[in-house]
């Protein structure tokens, strides 16, 4: 009787583990603050990491060399034109360094809300551009080349 109690409660709980749906993030646009709508994201970017990012706001690609690689690949067809070639800054600001013109950037979250959805200036919205995993993995490679204090990488602390 004991054993069918005891199936039956370990039953029951993993009914309700299963039921309990992961949270995800909301992401806001960095300068209204009003809530980005994934939806309309070039199609291809709803990849495993991507997934793993909405639930956790932590780029899973960071220090992967392969994503990395790939990062520098996109970054110099869709962002060097205007970040320079090494991220040094031309008519948008450097990224290497640990000053951000958005605060929020220092996160991951952060600075995705930036490239998906834009910025103040010539910073267009890169969700027509870029897919999101294609943004995953440019903030891997961002986040490889980091020159500033690591005290205000606050990526690494997440």
């Amino acid at each position: 009787m004991k054993t069918t109690h005891i199936f039956a409660a370990a039953s029951l709980s993993l009914a309700l583990l299963s039921s309990v749906a992961i949270a995800e993030i909301t992401f806001h646009n960095a300068i209204t603050g009003e809530q980005l709508d994934l939806s309309v994201a070039k199609k291809g970017g709803d990849t495993e990491a991507f997934k793993q990012f909405k639930e956790t706001g932590k780029n899973p690609y960071n220090g992967n060399p392969e994503a990395v690689k790939k990062g520098h690949d996109l970054f110099m067809t869709a962002c060097s034109g205007c970040h320079g070639h090494e991220a040094e800054g031309k008519l948008g600001p450097g990224l290497a360094d640990d000053y951000w013109t958005y605060p929020a950037n220092a996160t991951d979250k952060g600075l995705f809300e930036l490239l998906f959805g834009g910025a103040n200036g010539m910073m267009g919205p890169q969700y027509v551009n870029l897919n999101t995993d294609e943004m995953l993995l440019i903030m891997a490679w961002i986040r490889d080349i980091y020159k500033g204090d690591p005290k205000k990488a606050k990526w690494l602390q997440q």
